[in-house]
Order: structure tokens, then C-alpha cells, then sequence
């Protein structure tokens, strides 16, 4: 029903900082009323950053909320993250995901659309 693009990933030197988007493409055929996105990194899809559909609720992972910015281009369906200060223990393969719902928070098992995930390498 809809898909998932997402950009910004890559390698940075610890200290630097990395914006990553994602772009929500919805097909014709859906009939979803909205959709809240977020992030999620690793295998375990663990929650980064999340905002409810219109951007008005953020929920963020509480250890990095610290570096962690959220935006949104409603106009465009897309969602950024600014992470500042990356460390190499932010290595991971981070993932956009969208879910039908007013605001899914950081419950992975609520989205149902998933990007193929970029890679972020941060090296000491």
C-alpha cells in the first residue's frame, strides 16, 4: 500500500552527525486515513524516534533523545532525523516504518510498513 524511501545514511567520524529522510509513496489503492512513522534500528527494530500523523506528538528513545532532532514535510510525506554527536555504538542499520494510526509511538509490532533500512557506521 504505500512504500518507504529512505536516504542520509553512510559513514561519519565519531562526533558527526547524520540527517537521515524517508519519503512515504502511498499507492492508489490505499485507503489508510493517516499514518504515523517513525525510526527503528538493528534487528530488533528497536524505537529511535517516532511522530504521530501531523507531527505534533515525538516520542524518542529516552538514552539518545539528547541528539536526536525530528522533522516533517507534511506536503511531502516525508520524516527526517538529524542525529548529532554519533558514536560508534550508534552503528546499526536504522529503518523508516510507517503504521496506520493516529500515533503508534514506539511499538514496533504497530508498524506495517518497513524501508529496507540504511546503514550508519560511525568509526572512533
Amino acid at each position: 500500500q504505500v512504500q518507504l524511501l529512505e536516504s542520509g545514511g553512510g559513514s561519519v567520524q565519531a562526533g558527526g552527525s547524520l540527517r537521515l529522510c524517508c519519503k512515504l509513496i502511498r499507492s492508489s489503492h490505499d485507503t489508510a486515513d493517516f499514518y504515523s512513522m517513525g525510526w527503528f534500528r538493528g534487528k530488533g527494530r528497536t524505537g529511535v524516534a517516532t511522530l504521530n500523523f501531523g507531527g505534533q506528538s515525538q516520542y524518542f528513545d529516552e538514552w539518545l533523545k539528547p541528539k536526536l532532532t525530528l522533522s516533517q514535510d507534511s506536503a511531502n510525506n516525508t520524516m527526517c532525523l538529524q542525529i548529532v554527536n554519533l558514536q560508534p555504538e550508534d552503528t546499526d542499520v536504522y529503518y523508516c516504518a510507517a503504521g496506520r494510526g493516529w500515533n503508534l509511538r514506539l511499538d514496533d509490532r504497530k508498524y506495517t510498513n518497513w524501508g529496507q533500512g540504511t546503514r550508519v557506521t560511525v568509526s572512533s
